[in-house]
């Protein structure tokens, strides 16, 4: 005989509840001894109506299985196993039906119900039986609805990386891309980090990196939002502190709460490969790699996006573009800041900064590209607490150009 067990237990010494909702006294008692002659333990509380058992599913615990009468005072038919169904999602409902409504009990089971007795013929081990499958069915039934929502989840986070990881829009510079995204230990969901690369008409290459603050899918929607539309003002010609008052208006019409606000860095590499003109919005700096050295660039910056807003006046809210040297045959290195605000693991509370990231970045200088930016990211995961691993999301682009 199956057993009536519980998916979630209830707290320790709390015996599983079988509701019984019946008019008729008699046939209360008769299930009583039912239950007794079945062998399962549980407790079996009985309520006369359609109200009484209203009350009694939003006690706690909650009943585990319902027994339903469809003919009670105050409700007749499927009306009140639809009320029972709503109420008591988690519960496994069997109806209790007479010997001529068997069609009844097959309309029940097709409106949600997972089972149906008939009244006078049931024993102690067909009800046992009854009760262990509809409750082993109900756990079956919240399981695959649990893993489709996570499917779903799964799917739409996906859908999000997509937006957030773009391929580079490069025809013939001669530059070389390598990005990383990751999402932090504690994220369900992508975040709002986000960055692109894309070559104009005119050859010149432009850059951005940004973060939304917070990590759900709205912060992760408005990444892909202002990286898209970063994407089609470059390629439309527009640049400079522009080009920020245009993001920030779009965050701004965008932006699921008026507290979100996103730091950004542009740049573009001028067409001699000799230096880049950047502009940030509250937005870190970035290494710049040399023959052999990693130096920390943080070039004028203004407020970040959605902070300072909503007078002409600051159209332009201090966003400057400031030209950074570049050395030869070097790389830049735009990062946001999760590379670097995870706590050390050695004193679980002082940060490693931009201090420690660019010593870190030293560690592995000579290294190409990809196996420099693996190694950094490796190196920032083992100095950082609790027990290694990112406390926030990341991304991380490495540029790199020939002559």
């Amino acid at each position: 005989m199956p057993e009536l067990t519980l998916e979630h237990p209830p707290e320790v010494g709390l015996t599983p509840v079988i509701l019984l909702v019946e008019d008729d006294p008699g046939d209360a008692l008769i299930v009583e001894e039912l239950l007794t002659d079945s062998g399962i333990t549980a407790r079996l509380r009985w309520v006369p109506s359609l109200a009484g058992a209203l009350v009694a599913l939003a006690e706690t615990p909650p009943p585990h299985c319902v027994l339903l009468d469809l003919h009670l005072p105050d409700s007749q038919g499927l009306a009140g196993l639809e009320v029972v169904l709503r109420q008591a999602p988690a519960a496994a409902v069997i109806v209790l039906t007479g010997l001529i409504e068997q069609q009844v009990g097959l309309a029940a089971v097709a409106a949600g119900a997972q089972d149906y007795l008939i009244k006078g013929r049931v024993d102690g081990e067909l009800f046992g039986r009854a009760i262990g499958y509809a409750v082993s069915r109900k756990q079956a039934e919240q399981a695959a609805n649990a893993l489709q929502v996570e499917r779903v989840r799964a799917e739409e986070n996906a859908r999000l990386e997509r937006g957030l990881l773009p391929i580079p829009l490069l025809r013939s510079a001669p530059v070389d891309v390598i990005a990383r995204y990751r999402p932090g230990r504690a994220s369900a969901l992508v975040g709002g980090d986000f960055y692109d690369v894309v070559e104009a008409d005119d050859g010149t290459v432009h850059a951005v990196i940004g973060d939304v603050a917070g990590h759900g899918p709205d912060e992760a929607a408005l990444g892909v939002c202002l990286r898209i539309a970063w994407r089609t003002l470059v390629l439309t010609g527009i640049s400079g502190p522009d080009l920020l008052y245009q993001l920030e208006r779009i965050l701004l019409a965008e932006r699921a709460d008026p507290g979100v606000f996103a730091t950004v860095c542009t740049l573009v590499l001028d067409s001699g490969r000799r230096a880049v003109r950047v502009m940030r919005a509250g937005h870190p700096g970035f290494l710049v790699r040399g023959a052999g050295s990693v130096e920390l660039a943080e070039p004028a910056f203004g407020p970040a996006l959605g902070v300072v807003f909503g007078d002409p006046g600051f159209k332009h809210a201090g966003w400057t573009e400031e030209t950074v040297d570049l050395p030869e045959h070097g790389a830049l290195v735009l990062f946001t800041d999760g590379l670097f605000e995870g706590k050390l693991s050695r004193t679980g509370s002082a940060r490693l900064g931009e201090d420690g990231l660019v010593a870190l970045a030293r560690r592995s200088v000579l290294l190409p590209g990809a196996e420099f930016v693996d190694a950094v990211i490796a190196d920032v995961e083992a100095a950082t607490a609790p027990g290694g691993g990112l406390a926030d999301d990341i991304a991380v682009v490495h540029l790199q150009w020939s002559e």
